[in-house]
């Protein structure tokens, strides 16, 4: 499903990916892993079209990414939850979420809504509070049900449960498990896989922009 070869990508003149590789095949559960400022937000960034690379390929069945907008990820079905939520302060619980609902015209915003709501049934009774009232494990939540409202096909988790008091990590871990064996494939990037080891089908470790073994 998605397919990266080779990527290097520079930020300013410091080069923060160096030839990453690395695949996540359909509906399995993959683990990137590596220390912080190791290259993992960025590789994520870069696969949603925010970081573009200098060299190296990047294939989503099939499609080249690095031909593509970054808005377009939405309509292929790509779902993103970023490490510093990225949410807008002012909007309410549910407008955040269908932000990249509104994006992708193939999804139905109640549809997408009410599977969001099945499995993250807590937001419902939170769903008109504007964000910057929200805990921020309770952001946490909501960063995840907006990139599973739009993510159909994979989702890119960024340290889901990095500073998150443990209760809601269980919960972010609980939801994720739920998505073991179903259609959607999930690539989770942290610096460890204490939450998931027993989750990902496979693991690929980044040491300085690149694959350790690399």
């Amino acid at each position: 499903m998605l397919k990266v070869e080779g990527l290097h990508v520079a930020i300013q003149s410091v080069i923060a990916l160096r030839g990453m590789s690395l695949e996540v095949a359909e509906g399995t559960m993959v683990g990137l892993i590596g220390r912080n400022g190791a290259g993992k937000t960025t590789f994520l960034r870069s696969v949603m079209g925010h970081m573009p690379p200098t060299q190296g390929s990047m294939t989503f069945n099939g499609q080249n990414l690095s031909a593509l907008p970054p808005h377009a990820r939405a309509g292929l079905g790509i779902g993103y939850m970023p490490e510093d939520r990225g949410l807008v302060p002012e909007l309410t619980v549910e407008e955040n979420i269908l932000i990249p609902v509104w994006v992708n015209k193939a999804l139905n915003a109640e549809e997408r809504l009410s599977l969001v709501y099945k499995v993250l049934p807590e937001l419902l009774e939170m769903r008109h509070r504007r964000a910057l009232l929200l805990s921020g494990g309770q952001q946490k939540l909501v960063a995840l049900a907006r990139a599973l409202a739009v993510g159909t096909r994979l989702l890119l988790l960024d340290e889901p449960f990095e500073g998150v008091a443990p209760a809601l990590s269980k919960r972010l871990g609980e939801v994720i498990a739920g998505l073991k064996g179903t259609e959607v494939s999930v690539l989770i990037a942290q610096s460890d896989l204490n939450h998931s080891r027993k989750l990902v089908d496979r693991e690929f470790v980044i040491e300085r922009g690149a694959n350790l073994n690399a």
